[in-house]
């Protein structure tokens, strides 16, 4: 990244997107890469989320949603999730500290009713104890997928026009944005995937309609602040026109 675009990040932020999400790919191939169990690419990976993280609270930028555990992922092996399950009540826990000291807010989007009770117990008290912080709000996406999303959305609104609270005349697309997951949030302005791969995989469909892409062939735990930066400098040589001239 130049001198003269890290400046402006830095003093300026004109250039930075609002929210940026990532789709975080690329663990599993990591460890098989190196022969070493599954699970030591997600322990690698958290040390790539605590790296963006920090860059993303010094920069200012205001929201960073990352693709934690899909709803896919149920449809891992038994053992594999629940191991998944245990490394991330223990990340909440023991990076609390870390996100509390770079005055990071914590919430999570998804399913959360899946997650087991224990996981669920520590989200909400990671949550509770950064809940005064007023610096960058990270989303979690745990037990996440867009086309579920839409369904709950869908059917939270047919609801409330079946019970006359809503006609569905007046239904139009801020309603729906209203009822998603994200509601109150701002759409993502950037979307990252790492590991290469060109696709979305069920994640924010709605929300990333405007979204700049930037895909990288790096693997999650090989990802750091400097290949944040870089594409944040990416997205700020993009011309947006966002449907006009």
């Amino acid at each position: 990244m130049s001198h003269a675009t890290t400046e402006l990040s830095e003093q300026a932020g004109a250039a930075l997107p609002t929210h940026v999400a990532i789709i975080m790919d690329g663990n599993g191939r990591w460890a098989a890469q190196r022969n070493l169990p599954r699970v030591e690419g997600h322990r690698r990976g958290a040390e790539s989320v605590r790296a963006v993280l920090r860059c993303a609270s010094k920069l200012g930028i205001q929201h960073l949603t990352l693709y934690a555990f899909s709803v896919e992922n149920w449809n891992r092996p038994k053992e594999e999730v629940n191991t998944l399950m245990k490394f991330l009540a223990r990340y909440l826990k023991t990076e609390q500290q870390e996100m509390n000291q770079n005055n990071v807010r914590l919430r999570a989007i998804g399913q959360l009713d899946r997650l087991p009770k224990f996981v669920r117990e520590q989200l909400d008290a990671t949550i509770a104890s950064l809940d005064q912080n007023t610096g960058t709000t990270l989303n979690l996406a745990l037990s996440y997928g867009a086309r579920t999303e839409l369904v709950d959305a869908a059917r939270a609104i047919a609801t409330k026009a079946q019970s006359g609270e809503m006609a569905p005349a007046d239904i139009d697309e801020q309603t729906l944005s209203d009822h998603l997951y994200t509601a109150g949030t701002p759409d993502p302005d950037l979307l990252i995937r790492t590991s290469g791969e060109m696709r979305v995989s069920n994640f924010l469909l709605w929300q990333i309609s405007y979204a700049e892409l930037v895909v990288t062939e790096r693997l999650w735990p090989d990802f750091g602040e400097a290949d944040f930066r870089a594409a944040l400098e990416e997205f700020a040589a993009r011309d947006r026109r966002f449907g006009k001239v």
